[in-house]
């Protein structure tokens, strides 16, 4: 009997972007991967195909479980209620030393850095950015501009706003605006952490941001932020429903989609990291060679073959 293919993970633009998990039990149950709830019914879950899971208060996972979506390349992540609040999160991708060398050596020139930056802020915002203006001052002017886009987005959905400002101890604290907006970046952040271990460099490792675990995620998903999740967020706030992230989660699925953010993700992450104007670093001429090669893959260059 010939046994079954190795499982190898897919291409990040061809999976769906991500799918939220609550109160059951992920396993995998004769050979399918499944969240079992507490009467025992099974649901299904193309892992494969999916970027990220996020996984709410009340789901229990199984080691069988974590395997497979590592061996397919499905991030896992921990979250609080409605995916706000990251506690831990999976790696199933990073697995290029060159890419996060090269990630590394242009965080820490400074000139490089600056290009960037640069290239992020031109890439958002349409435009190129002010010549001779340092990071610090970059970040400035994104703010001033994030603000006044929030400003904007609320008048025309006619919703109350005030500031960007929540409470993430207290997630019923805050007003449906702040929690619809933490709900949608929320969303964002998953599949861009997914795709940045997927192209194999370091989520930490960031430009703008810097001292978080996810420094480079929030560099990248600002990037994508306005032309999707942003205006969902708002638009969900204006309409004022009873469950309001349950509403975001399918308006940032269903924008997603339209956008093919999975698609873009990757190529973006690659422009913008090439404007720091270094090439990859190649291995040092005493290191030792790779006695086993890595096996053939169909997924991204950081997926785990």
């Amino acid at each position: 009997m010939n046994e079954l293919p190795k499982l190898k993970p897919l291409m990040m633009k061809e999976r769906l972007s991500v799918l939220f998990v609550e109160k059951g039990n992920l396993d995998v149950l004769d050979g399918a991967f499944v969240v079992v709830d507490k009467n025992g019914v099974r649901t299904h879950i193309p892992v494969g195909g999916v970027a990220c899971l996020m996984l709410e208060p009340g789901t229990r996972v199984s080691h069988a479980a974590v395997t497979l979506a590592a061996r397919v390349g499905c991030l896992l992540v921990w979250t609080g209620d409605a995916g706000v609040r990251l506690y831990a999160a999976g790696q199933p991708g990073g697995a290029r030393s060159d890419r996060l060398l090269y990630q590394a050596r242009l965080a820490l020139d400074d000139g490089a850095r600056l290009k960037v930056v640069r290239k992020m802020y031109a890439i958002r915002f349409q435009e190129e950015p002010a010549a001779k203006r340092s990071v610090e001052q970059l970040r400035g002017i994104e703010g001033i501009r994030v603000r006044k886009m929030y400003q904007a987005l609320a008048r025309q959905y006619k919703v109350e706003w005030k500031q960007r400002n929540y409470d993430y101890t207290e997630w019923g604290s805050g007003d449906i605006p702040n929690r619809c907006l933490s709900a949608a970046t929320a969303c964002l952040y998953g599949i861009t952490e997914a795709a940045v271990l997927a192209a194999g460099y370091a989520p930490a490792i960031g430009f703008i941001h810097t001292g978080k675990p996810l420094s480079f995620v929030y560099d990248i998903a600002d990037v994508f932020k306005f032309e999707t999740v942003v205006p969902v967020a708002f638009q969900v706030a204006s309409q004022k429903p009873a469950n309001p992230e349950q509403r975001v989660r399918i308006g940032c699925r269903d924008i997603f989609r339209n956008t093919k953010i999975l698609e873009r993700i990757i190529p973006a992450i690659e422009e913008i990291l090439e404007a720091g104007g270094l090439e990859i670093p190649k291995a040092h001429e005493e290191a030792v060679p790779i006695a086993i090669p890595n096996p053939s893959s169909i997924g991204n260059d950081g997926h785990r073959s």
